[in-house]
């Protein structure tokens, strides 16, 4: 089973990439691989916000119907 990277692990690096990118010291073929591999750590963290969101609501939806 592959490890799955944790959020925070996922923005450091989407930070490096920025980094990166923004130097111009890069060919077209790597910015176009780490402009790739930037949009997959941007999905992977939008679907883990998009899942703390849920939880969080539902847990206040529980919330609300037990006071």
């Amino acid at each position: 089973m592959t490890d799955r990277k944790t959020f925070e692990k996922s923005v450091e690096e989407l930070d490096e990439i920025v980094s990166k990118m923004e130097s111009g010291d890069l060919s077209l073929d790597e910015s176009l691989k780490l402009f790739e591999k930037g949009v997959k750590l941007t999905r992977s963290c939008q679907k883990t916000l998009a899942e703390a969101e849920a939880k969080i609501e539902k847990l206040m939806a529980n919330s609300s119907q037990q006071n």
